[in-house]
Order: structure tokens, then C-alpha cells, then sequence
């Protein structure tokens, strides 16, 4: 086990749980280097299925250089419908190939748009939406461009192996369910740095400043805090915010593509004489309620990811429980190649149940968790809550903060700790290529290859 970068420490992932030196190098050179596609669990029907019982005709569509959000915003814009009848069950990146599901309400395959850069395959109907919960997981093929030491990757690998509790020696199918062998490893299951802003992490730092009622303070932290990784005039635009608090001003200098900023910005700038707690608060509320979730979320991840370095350091394992855990067992629904922990199923592992629960753990068919807390979560006993309770305490929360209004509130859940997957690794070029279950970060994976900047994991 090693520190990690300094970047990542900021986010509350404090070490790599391999040794050896990284290859290096970088990810996302090429749109085509980033590679990912969906795993689902959606069945339709025929094309040719009456449409008044299957209005939603569902599509996939392989996207390059096209953020989702877009991507489905072009396709309502082309066929004249309300951008909310277009619908996905997971977000995927710009700057990758990705490959998802989409459904449209009320739409003929002969009106799809030709869109450059998108290939569409017309898979048939359904009688409802894609929602999140139809993504099971995806699966990602990652190269690697100018590794230093791509020999390295196989002693990380065997690192990782023993780490998930997989020592002995343990091939299968390649993660996308190919014939070509890959190896088990595991990895701490990290939010990863996308979670909280690549560049510029500050969405916890938002969502904390909820938590502790500090409304003032948590529209400073997103207005404020430049950083080293943005244009010059972007962060003398920041510095000038949070020095000055001239909100006629800030309009003149902050730059028109920080929407978000903008829009809370003009909010403050409306108000007559200082704003107070409400006007802030009305001020975060202006950006869209998907974001306003997501700081409350990056808040608990921060969380999360600390109680999980904790954990490393105190030399709790993370493959098997010990007393006072509480497991999460898998979805048995999910498809073969992803391992989906199930949430609403979980045990608190007492004495008696430490043996019984650690088979399960080594067969796949249960998770050690640690909690995104909410107003429902109930801590963990033993030595794991200690750590639960004790990050808590260093960061001023507890559950009954997160009873905040609107889209700010949350009742929390529980999250396995520990990532396993099935490794296919390319030497020329140096290819990584695994399935994750929903939720799960593709860089926690490649983080333990590389070793760099976050920023150079995309």
C-alpha cells in the first residue's frame, strides 16, 4: 500500500493498495482509447409491436465525441418533441466511444435522425421508459498511451488479486463476456474523481456546506475556489467573486460558459442589499436539480471514500467482514460478466455470523459495505463503526443533517467497498479491458495502472 496523488488525497482516496510503481502514461488520447458499453437488462419488443401498448421505441446508439445530455437533446430537437420524451439509463462521457440504450416515446424508426458521429441500431419497443435502475453496468476497453513501464502491469496485478482475496491462481472469460482470459483482481470500490470534479473538486465541498446549514458557504465554495487546472481569466473571475461579493461586476467577468455560475450570479445580483441564508439558498436552487442532488451526493462520497482509506490503514480486510459489518448480498437478476451488490438486502454481521457471511464474500454472493449516510442510515458496529462514526465526527455530520429540503435531502444507503472484476490486459498498445457494475468508476481500476494526475485519467 502507498499514498496516492496529492489530487486524489483531496477527495478522501488516501492510498493505492498496489506497490509497485505505475506504467504511466495517459488515458483518453484518442476518443477511440476510452471505450464503453452499456450492460442492460431491458427486453422489448418487435418493432412492428402496437404502439398503443409500446409507445417507447428503444434504440442503441454508439456515440463519438457526443456528451448523452447532447446527444439527446439533438435527436428531440430533429423530431420536434420535448427533449423530457427521450430518455437513458446512464450518462456517459464526451470524450469516449460510448455505446448505450435510449428510448423515445412516440417515435418511428424511419424518423431517427442521421447524426454525424452516432451509429443507431433500432432494437424494437417497450411500454415504458429506460430508467437508471435498467443499467446494470458497463464494460470498458481503456488504452493506455506512452506508458513508462507498461511491464509493470502484471506485478500490479498481482497485487490486486491478492488483495480482492483471489491468491489463487484464477482465470475466466474476458469481461465482456469474449474467450480471451483475464484475471480476477480487486480494488477499493472509490468514488472515483469525476465524482467530485476532475479539475476543479469541489462539488463535496458544496454539498458538506449543505449538510452543516451554511448556505452562504456552499454557493462560495462552487462561485470561488479557482484552480491551477483552469484558464487564467477563470480563475482571476473566481478570485474576484470571493473577494469582492460585487455580483454586478462578477457578471461582467466571470466568462458566459460557467452557465451555472452565471445563473446563481444573476440570482445575488437581484437581490436588494446583502443577501441572507434564503437568498443563497434560492441562488443554488437556480442550477439544475440533477446538480443540486449531485453536491449533496459528492458530499456522502467524500464520506464514503474516507471511511474507506480508514479502513486501509487500520488493515481491515475488505474482501471478508469482521464483526460489526454489515454485507449487502448480489442481485441475483444481474447479467453474466458484472457482479451487482443488492442495497436493500443487508445483514449486520455478528459473532456468529462472521464464518458463514466470509464464504458468501468469497463466493461472490455478498459485499462488506460502508455507508453514503442519510437520514435512514444506521452505522455499523465494531471496528467499522468506529471509523464511520469517527469520519463523521471529523467532518461535523451526522444522518439527521441530510433532512434538507427539496432536491438537497437524502435518506442515504449503503455501498460495497470492495471492486471485483475481471482483468483482460493487452501489451501492444497496453489495453485494459473490464466489466463494473453501475455506480462504479472505471478509473478506481486504472488509477492502481497509472499511478498519474487524476486529470491524466480523464
Amino acid at each position: 500500500m502507498r499514498s496516492s496523488h496529492p489530487r486524489e488525497a483531496t477527495v478522501g482516496m488516501e492510498y493505492y493498495v498496489s506497490d509497485a510503481d505505475g506504467v504511466g502514461g495517459r488515458l483518453r488520447a484518442d476518443d477511440a482509447d476510452f471505450r464503453v458499453r452499456e450492460l442492460e437488462r431491458f427486453d422489448t419488443e418487435p418493432v412492428d409491436a402496437p404502439t398503443d401498448a409500446y409507445p417507447h421505441l428503444v434504440f442503441r446508439a454508439t456515440l463519438r465525441g457526443w456528451d448523452t445530455n447532447d446527444f439527446a437533446a439533438r435527436v428531440s430537437d430533429a423530431l420536434g418533441i420535448s427533449r423530457e420524451r427521450v430518455n437513458w439509463a446512464g450518462t456517459k462521457d464526451k470524450y469516449a466511444v460510448t455505446t448505450q440504450l435510449f428510448s423515445v416515446y412516440g417515435a418511428d424508426p424511419e424518423e431517427l435522425p442521421e447524426i454525424d458521429g452516432v451509429e443507431i441500431e433500432v432494437l424494437g419497443r417497450a411500454g415504458r421508459n429506460l430508467e437508471f435502475g435498467d443499467l446494470a453496468g458497463n464494460a470498458f476497453e481503456l488504452v493506455v498511451t506512452d506508458p513508462e513501464r507498461p511491464d509493470n502491469a502484471d506485478a500490479i496485478t498481482d497485487e490486486l488479486r491478492t488483495f480482492g482475496g483471489l491468491a489463487d491462481e484464477h482465470r475466466s472469460d474476458g469481461a465482456d463476456g469474449s474467450s480471451e482470459d483475464a484475471t480476477s483482481i480487486g480494488v477499493p470500490n472509490f468514488f472515483g474523481q469525476q465524482r467530485f470534479g476532475s479539475r476543479r473538486p469541489v462539488t463535496h465541498k458544496v454539498g458538506l456546506a449543505i449538510a452543516r446549514d451554511d448556505w452562504e458557504g456552499a454557493v462560495m465554495a462552487y462561485l470561488g475556489n479557482p484552480t491551477d487546472a483552469e484558464p487564467a481569466g477563470t480563475q482571476e473571475a473566481r478570485a474576484f467573486v470571493a473577494e469582492t461579493r460585487d455580483w454586478q461586476e462578477a457578471l461582467e467577468r466571470v466568462p458566459h460558459r460557467l452557465r451555472y455560475e452565471r445563473s446563481m450570479i444573476h440570482a445575488l445580483a437581484e437581490c436588494d442589499g446583502e443577501p441572507g441564508p434564503d437568498q443563497y439558498r434560492e441562488a443554488l436552487e437556480r442550477v439544475p436539480s440533477n446538480l443540486q442532488r449531485l453536491f449533496v451526493h459528492a458530499a456522502q462520497s467524500y464520506a464514503f471514500n474516507l471511511m474507506l482509506s480508514e479502513r486501509l490503514e487500520r488493515g481491515l480486510p475488505f474482501d471478508r467482514p469482521v464483526e460489526g459489518d454489515v454485507v449487502c448480498f448480489s442481485d441475483t437478476d444481474a447479467p453474466d460478466g458484472v457482479a451487482l451488490p443488492d442495497t436493500d438486502r443487508l445483514q449486520r454481521v455478528d459473532e456468529r455470523r462472521v464464518d458463514s457471511v466470509t464464504r458468501h464474500c468469497e463466493r461472490g454472493r455478498a459485499f462488506v459495505t460502508a455507508p453514503l449516510v442519510g437520514t435512514e442510515t444506521e452505522l455499523a458496529d465494531g471496528e467499522q463503526g468506529e471509523i464511520e462514526r469517527a469520519v463523521l465526527d471529523d467532518l461535523g455530520l451526522e444522518p439527521a443533517d441530510f433532512d434538507l429540503p427539496g432536491e438537497f435531502g437524502s435518506t442515504g444507503t449503503r455501498r460495497a467497498i470492495l471492486l471485483r472484476t475481471d482483468l483482460g490486459l493487452e501489451t501492444d498498445p497496453l489495453t485494459l479491458e473490464f466489466a463494473l457494475p453501475k455506480g462504479s468508476y472505471a478509473t478506481v481500476v486504472s488509477r492502481e495502472y497509472l499511478k498519474v494526475d487524476p486529470i491524466d485519467l480523464g
